[in-house]
């Protein structure tokens, strides 16, 4: 299993979750997050000032996916979330090594 952090521009949220329901992929931690990338923030104009805008609002999906299903939820994400503009996003992939349920205390090693 790999768990899969998704950093995406805040009005593609529903059309990227849309996009994953569609090809069966349900469960998701959204999570409001801010930052910035190769743009460095953006410049703003307000009240005839220009205001620099360092930290950037993005939305951060997690989702953990079966191996073989981690080049299908990439795809549909670049998809998705494709803008073409700087601040589209990010996807980073880490290795599960196991999941405890809270409930009942069940330790998945496999999938």
């Amino acid at each position: 299993m790999q768990k899969l952090e998704i950093i995406i521009r805040p009005e593609k949220l529903e059309q990227v979750k849309k996009g994953l329901d569609e090809e069966g992929f349900h469960g998701m931690t959204i999570t409001d997050v801010k930052g910035r990338g190769d743009q460095r923030g953006i410049c703003l104009q307000y009240r005839g000032k220009l205001m620099k805008v360092d930290l950037i609002p993005k939305v951060k999906l997690e989702m953990i996916v079966p191996d073989e299903k981690v080049d299908d939820v990439i795809r549909i994400i670049k998809k998705e979330a494709y803008t073409g503009k700087n601040g589209d996003g990010r996807i980073f992939i880490y290795e599960v090594i196991k999941s405890v349920k809270v409930r009942t205390g069940e330790v998945i090693t496999e999938w």
